[in-house]
This record gives C-alpha cells, structure tokens and sequence, in this order.
C-alpha cells in the first residue's frame, strides 16, 4: 500500500518541524500496516504448515496403530491354535536331543521354543516428565485440554527426540529376533519327515514363542503410535497459536490503516493537531498490540 501525498497539501501544512511530523505521520502509519499485514500473512502460512504437520503425524500414528492392532490380532490367533491343537492332541515339552543340533545359535532357537525366551528389548529412554504425564493421561482416555494443557509449555523437539527413540526401540527388536526367526524356520524346514508327535511338539512351542513375540512388538508399536498421538495434539495446538496470532496482526492492520486515513485528512482539515494525535494513538496502539501479540501470545 503506497501513499502519495498531494503537493496542495504538502504546501497548507506549516513549513516546521510540527510540518514535517504531520506529512510524515501518513508514511509512517503505512509502513506499520505494511508490516503488520506481512506477519498476518506469514503467521497464516505457519498456521496451515503445522495443520498440514498433524495431518500427516496422524497419518503416521495411523500406521502404528494398525500395526499394533495386526499383531495383537496375529498373538491371539497363535495363541487360538495353540488351544485347539492342546484339545486335540497330546503334547510334550520339546526333546532338544532329538531336533539333531547343537551349538550357540541352536541355544538361543532352544530357548525361545522350550522357554518362550525373547530377545532382551533394548534399553527404554527416560521419558520426559511432562511427556509421561500426557501419555498418562491419554491412556485414561481424559479430556483434550488436560493434555492440551501440558502440552502448550513442552518443546516439540522434546516429542521429536521420544519418537526417534521409541522407533529405534521397535527397530532394534526386530533386528534382535530376526535371526532367531530365521533360524526356527529353517530348522521346522529340516523336521519336514520327522515323527508326528515331534512335530507337533515343534509347532506348540513355536507358536508359544510367535505369541509372545506379536505380543513384544505389538507394545512397541503401540509407544510409538501415542507418542505420535501427542505430537499431532501439539502441531494442532501451535496451528491454533499461529492462526490466533495471524488474527490479531490483521486487526492491527486495520488500526494503522484506520490510522493513515485520519492522519492524512489531519492534512487538510483546520483542526489539525487533534486529528494527528488521534491517528498517532492508532497508530501507536497498533504498534504496542503488535509488539504484545508477537512476544506474548
């Protein structure tokens, strides 16, 4: 927005420094609406960035919840066979001398078939206080603005950081059973033509383990998932912030606005000194508001 100023005018005003202050005041006013409508505008884009952020954080938290209800699902049918083959058939405690092997890779495949062993999980990151206050409370299923309320202080690296971890956790799980997994497969393969009781025996401890293993990933996947819940409940709440903070620029826009317009009539009209001091305290008020909005709010 350009203000130009009529030569007639310039020349009525008084030729002093009271002069130079009332054909400058239009200018300056500008300038602060200028300024003003550039962060309106630049706090509406960080508004519509971080919707588009919780759009796709929910996507992603999707994903771990489908994946955690997949392998609860996949647990309890493993556990569903377990039952009806304990109904139909005699079972044993698995007879590591006749599955033919030895060594310590065969040890660990023993372990997690007799004893239902798992992989250590890797080492859980200390959860910030306030991150594990909100999980708490979206687990009990509490109102949004309880966890609103804890989430509006919290730096959104700090939610960063805890998802990073959580996924490294997920990631160094399977990393730990792969070979495991792998190697119960390739030793079922081997059992291919061996007695039938010895194989039904292989196949309930290898469902015992495959339970218990769902059930492991299962509460990985479901960490991840709400910690990405949190983090979409914060974008939504630094969208808002934005959003409000793009309102109130634009209101003071109008004021410096309101306050060029009476501060170029102060110009031409007689009472000159009320009028430009009405449009300095426009001028000013939207100057004092901004500053307050930008610091503040």
């Amino acid at each position: 927005m350009k203000i130009q100023i009529p030569d007639a005018l310039k020349q009525d005003a008084p030729q002093n420094v009271w002069g130079k202050i009332l054909t400058a005041t239009p200018v300056i006013m500008t300038v602060i609406a200028t300024m003003l409508a550039g962060l309106a505008s630049s706090e509406m884009t960080r508004a519509q960035y971080a919707r588009s952020l919780a759009a796709q954080q929910q996507s992603k938290a999707g994903d771990q919840w489908s994946f955690f209800q997949a392998k609860r699902l996949r647990g309890a049918m493993q556990r569903s066979t377990l039952d009806l083959l304990q109904a139909t058939a005699e079972l044993r405690p698995l007879d590591a001398s006749a599955l033919g092997k030895s060594g310590a890779e065969f040890n660990a495949v023993l372990g997690a078939l007799q004893k239902t062993e798992l992989p250590p999980l890797p080492a859980a990151v200390e959860l910030n206080p306030t991150v594990k206050t909100a999980l708490e409370l979206l687990e009990a299923a509490k109102p949004d603005e309880e966890i609103a309320a804890l989430l509006a202080s919290l730096n959104a690296q700090i939610l960063i950081d805890a998802v990073r971890a959580a996924r490294d956790r997920a990631d160094a799980f399977d990393a730990a059973t792969k070979p495991v997994n792998q190697a119960i497969d390739q030793l079922e393969k081997k059992l291919g033509g061996a007695d039938k009781q010895l194989l039904r025996d292989f196949t309930a401890a290898r469902l015992r383990y495959t339970a218990a293993r769902y059930d492991a990933e299962a509460r990985l996947n479901q960490s991840v998932a709400q910690l990405l819940e949190l983090q979409v409940r914060k974008s939504n709440l630094t969208a808002e912030r934005h959003h409000r903070r793009s309102q109130r620029f634009f209101f003071g826009m109008l004021a410096a606005q309101a306050a060029v317009i009476v501060s170029t009539f102060s110009l031409a009209a007689r009472q000159r000194s009320f009028l430009w001091m009405l449009a300095a305290a426009a001028g000013l008020a939207a100057l004092g508001f901004a500053i307050y909005v930008y610091f503040y709010v």
